[in-house]
């Protein structure tokens, strides 16, 4: 589903990444782990088409996207991508379902159609009674489920997610998590995370290791180990 194929990527003199080879499949819950400055950030930017490699390719659903011209790669993004931040970066002056229908207006819905879909995710997220309510009236835990929300307005192929749980404190961190893998199970939803916590990459179905700009082990978790030799 996502077939990353030799990328590598300088800054200035600085070589970030030496030659990433990477495939992920669809419905597929994947951490990329990593010392600060092991180029996972950059990786999954170039994966997300934010950023684009010095050689390589990025295919996602068959499409190699660095062959795309920045027009097509903008609707492409819009359509197939959704992003989660560690800091949920929803618009202060909308409601939380504002925000949501956001990607969707990008994407050319009618309003009824964006704000349907909005509502449906909302419900899932457990947040009907914050629909009406603006980011600074919302938890911690509620902006970052309404960020989750967004992303998959348009139903993308892949969730990037930078740190999405980074600012979160152990009750909200863990509730997240939960609706990662909840969204696997019932939707077959794709996530590539990246990330310091080491409780979530333990759970997830890979582990991408990044060190030096190289990937150093690309594993599955001891739980999955465990499935796959049964």
């Amino acid at each position: 589903m996502i077939d990353v194929k030799n990328i590598t990527k300088s800054f200035g003199s600085l070589q970030v990444l030496k030659g990433i080879d990477l495939h992920i499949e669809k419905g597929e819950v994947v951490s990329i782990v990593g010392p600060s400055g092991a180029g996972k950030t950059t990786l999954l930017q170039i994966i997300g088409t934010l950023d684009t490699p010095d050689n390589g390719t990025v295919s996602i659903d068959g499409i190699d996207t660095t062959t795309l011209s920045k027009k097509k790669l903008a609707e492409f993004r819009n359509r197939h991508i959704g992003f989660v931040f560690q800091f949920h970066q929803l618009l202060p002056e909308f409601t939380a379902v504002e925000n949501i229908m956001i990607p969707a207006f990008i994407a050319g819905k009618s309003p009824k159609e964006a704000r349907r879909r909005a509502e449906e995710l909302i419900q899932f997220m457990g947040l009907v009674g914050r629909a009406q309510h603006k980011p600074n009236e919302l938890s911690g835990g509620e902006k970052q489920r309404i960020a989750v929300a967004r992303a998959l307005v348009n139903n993308p192929a892949v969730i990037l997610a930078d740190e999405p749980s980074g600012s979160l404190d152990s009750k909200n961190k863990e509730e997240l998590h939960q609706l990662f893998f909840e969204l696997r199970d019932r939707f077959g939803q794709t996530f590539v995370i990246v990330t310091h916590d080491e409780n979530l990459a333990a759970l997830t179905d890979k582990t991408i290791h990044l060190k030096d700009g190289m990937i150093v082990d690309n594993v599955l978790t001891e739980l999955n180990k465990e499935e796959a030799s049964v």
